[in-house]
């Protein structure tokens, strides 16, 4: 029988490595979406749509199905699914890997300051600007609802909710971006400081080459760590080496 593989998706990574499993005889693929995100490019193989109920529910999910193997190719800040998914793989007792792209590095003419989270983040912007060009997505944005002298362009794929800062114009967006597309916004918009998340991947780079031409500082969240333990491959191809090793397939 072909061994069922659970991926936890909704990255460009985890659509690549769902393409490269399911052309693998022996492997049967079911991609599962958090749905945050109105409308996911959805990958080859089946899928499913929605949280699990925690750790206890995605082991149910796991027994219920047959699970046999599961990788966490979610987004590198999608942290409370990946020690879901390893209690879960624990519980069951099934391998688990994690599929994460590896961070950004600065380069020479960089300006960045580091921080833990969004709202160290948000301690940092007033001494280091007053137009804030934030990529770090819909979710979080009360972290900077209280900075009113402030201005915000906030670019993310869906409009976000309330709380978020009183002074944001919303750019609904999706990567990959451009450099030459980049430096435009930076311009138009009279951009002084960047904000982002430590994402890693081409799609989204070109910010911080914009903001570096720009010579602006950049605000660059850290991501949170893998589960302890967890084995990690930085391509989809290396998740799919690592995954036959895990296996025996």
């Amino acid at each position: 029988m072909a061994l069922h593989i659970l991926v936890l998706g909704g990255t460009t990574e985890a659509r690549r490595l769902a393409e490269l499993l399911v052309a693998v005889d022996g492997f049967r693929v079911t991609s599962s979406l958090a749905g945050r995100v109105a409308r996911p490019r959805l990958p080859p193989g089946e899928i499913r749509v929605g949280g699990f109920g925690g750790a206890e529910g995605l082991a149910r999910w796991l027994r219920a199905h047959d699970v046999d193997a599961v990788i966490d190719a979610t987004h590198p800040f999608a942290g409370t699914i990946s020690f879901n998914a390893a209690s879960a793989a624990a519980a069951v007792h099934v391998p688990l890997l994690a599929l994460r792209r590896p961070g950004w590095v600065p380069v020479e003419g960089d300006r960045w300051h580091r921080t833990g989270s969004l709202a160290g983040a948000a301690e940092l912007l007033p001494e280091l600007g007053s137009r804030v060009f934030l990529t770090t997505g819909r979710m979080g944005l009360a972290a900077f609802a209280g900075l009113d002298s402030l201005w915000f362009l906030m670019r993310s794929v869906d409009a976000p909710d309330a709380p978020h800062p009183a002074r944001m114009e919303v750019l609904l967006d999706r990567g990959p971006f451009s450099l030459e597309g980049e430096r435009e916004l930076i311009g138009l918009h009279r951009i002084d400081v960047l904000v982002t998340k430590d994402s890693g991947g081409e799609a989204t780079a070109p910010k911080l080459a914009a903001a570096r031409e720009a010579g602006i500082p950049v605000v660059v969240v850290g991501r949170p760590p893998v589960p302890e333990g967890v084995p990690v491959a930085g391509t989809p191809e290396e998740a799919l080496a690592l995954l036959r090793r895990l296996t025996g397939s």
